[in-house]
């Protein structure tokens, strides 16, 4: 017993001897760590303290005059880094993240500090450390790409477009919006075509903000400005003639059941309906018809369209696919617009409707009935194309020019990668 007693003591001691020295050892790391030259403050935080600028997040509208006066500022700033040669390349050959000491990181610092999303306090050294993440995800976030912190190729890719390209993006977007901005009106909503992106303005602030789909390389979205005077809940959808040409007819050649399974109905142009396989689809004779499909949760454009008029007949709408939200390059429509959390914006937009809160909109929709509903004080709705400008200090926005109007071929990162 007293052996026992003599060994459990011996042992005891002996723990609490180690756990002292894994406890000094512990404490002698984090000494270690917080005083190394090359680490980041713990407390920084992404589009705070990391980098020189204001937030990049902003309830300001793209189209503001405070815009333009920020983006006039934001021409001088890169004037002066052309000027002074510009920055460097930063090499694209491995995955830059949080906790990588590479040589390459060195170029990356630079390249961030001359743009000013990395503070010049931060210093110059091979670890990507916590200041270096903070400033790449505010780099990406200006860029429109997700801010993850990591060095991919389309974050390379926009890193590695000249100063030179990009200031004279900034000029070419400076003339646009000198063009429209402060004639939107006081209430509207905005398609930036470039950036995918839908504001709900008023009294020039951003009171909703709204990821997009826009129309393909070869299906582009039309510039336009117009009223939204209708929103209709649980909408027919009737095919497009492009649509009709280049999907419609090409897949009911390799299923004829294309049509029925889609809830398609096929009519002629004096209304009557006809039988799909009436038609003879090996050639184009099928464009003649009328395609429409039945409202329902396969409809494409799912629970509610937004109407207005328009020469080339565009709208927005919602979509059965939402998983297209979340890709990165969101150029997927033929040229229709939509919109994710539309019925946010419906709500918005139907605010002096009477009859219809959010309350009623959500209960049509629950009928799968086609109801028509006439917007009262029509809200004004633009469909613009800017891919550069500047919305505060040292917050200047990129965008992918995606259909080459900004005259710099480098600027189309999405179809060179």
């Amino acid at each position: 017993m007293r052996t026992s007693r003599r060994l459990f003591l011996s042992g005891a001691s002996a723990l609490a001897v180690a756990m002292v020295a894994n406890a000094a050892s512990a404490q002698d790391v984090i000494d270690d760590i917080l005083k190394s030259s090359a680490r980041g403050n713990w407390d920084d935080q992404f589009d705070a303290r990391a980098s020189e600028g204001g937030k990049v997040a902003s309830t300001l509208p793209i189209f503001s005059l405070q815009t333009v006066a920020f983006t006039e500022q934001a021409v001088a700033q890169y004037q002066n880094i052309v000027a002074q040669g510009g920055w460097g390349e930063v090499p694209a050959t491995k995955k830059l993240q949080l906790g990588v000491d590479d040589p390459d990181v060195v170029p990356l610092r630079k390249r961030l500090m001359i743009a000013g999303d990395l503070a010049q306090s931060a210093g110059i050294s091979t670890s990507f450390d916590s200041y270096v993440d903070a400033a790449v995800k505010r780099f990406q976030a200006r860029h429109g790409l997700p801010a993850d912190g990591a060095m991919g190729k389309y974050t390379y890719a926009a890193m590695n477009v000249s100063a030179q390209i990009r200031l004279g993006q900034l000029e070419t977007n400076l003339q646009r919006l000198r063009e429209k901005a402060g004639t939107l009106g006081s209430r509207y909503v905005l398609v930036d075509i470039p950036a995918a992106q839908i504001e709900a303005v008023e009294n020039d602030r951003v009171v909703l903000r709204h990821t997009a789909i826009v129309g393909k390389i070869d299906r582009q979205t039309p510039v336009v400005n117009s009223k939204i005077n209708e929103i209709i809940v649980n909408p027919y959808w009737n095919a497009p003639v492009s649509i009709v040409r280049k999907d419609i007819i090409p897949l009911m050649r390799k299923n004829p059941d294309y049509l029925k399974d889609s809830h398609i109905r096929l009519f002629a142009p004096d209304g009557s309906e006809v039988d799909p396989m009436n038609v003879d689809w090996s050639t184009d004779d099928a464009e003649k018809y009328r395609f429409r499909q039945d409202p329902g949760s396969g409809n494409a454009m799912a629970s509610v369209k937004i109407n207005f008029p328009s020469p080339d007949g565009v709208y927005m709408h919602d979509t059965p696919q939402q998983s297209l939200f979340g890709k990165m390059m969101r150029f997927d429509s033929s040229g229709c617009v939509r919109v994710q959390n539309v019925r946010d914006l419906v709500t918005w937009i139907l605010r002096d409707t009477p009859g219809w809160d959010r309350q009623h909109f959500e209960a049509t929709i629950k009928t799968g009935e086609n109801t028509p509903v006439q917007v009262v004080n029509p809200v004004p709705v633009h469909f613009l194309y800017l891919s550069a400008w500047s919305t505060g200090p040292g917050v200047v926005q990129f965008r992918d020019d995606v259909y080459a109007l900004d005259g710099a071929s480098e600027l189309q990162i999405t179809s060179s990668l």
